[in-house]
């Protein structure tokens, strides 16, 4: 491997790590139980079994994200359809919908917890 693709590679490594980070440092990266709960008591979250913006949207709420109310696409299809989802995960909250990983601050903000 020549040097120069070695610095690049090295590069690239250092600002993923950067960029993860950043992103934990931000506070996104988990919940607790009571925000947990009310997220889920004001909210619907239909995610998909094997979407990875879905897992990458449960790793935030670490072990509390039994307390949401979730749909799973994958084995209700029929809920989903009716909802109109097209995308996962998506969040309906007050009627409205939220498409794609929302942080813990923004999911907090449009449920009032």
């Amino acid at each position: 491997m020549e040097k120069d693709t070695k610095i690049y590679l090295s590069l690239v490594v250092i600002v993923i790590f950067i960029i993860l980070g950043i992103f934990w440092a931000k506070g996104n990266g988990s919940t607790d139980e009571k925000t947990a709960k009310c997220i889920g008591e004001n909210s619907v979250l239909y995610m998909k079994l094997g979407c990875p913006a879905c897992e990458t949207q449960e790793k935030m709420f670490n072990g509390n994200y039994q307390y949401l109310n979730k749909i799973d696409c994958h084995f209700e299809t029929q809920k989903c359809i009716d909802a109109g989802i097209t995308h996962t995960p998506t969040w309906i909250i007050n009627g409205e919908k939220y498409i794609g990983v929302q942080t813990i601050e923004r999911l907090k903000e449009l449920t009032g917890c």
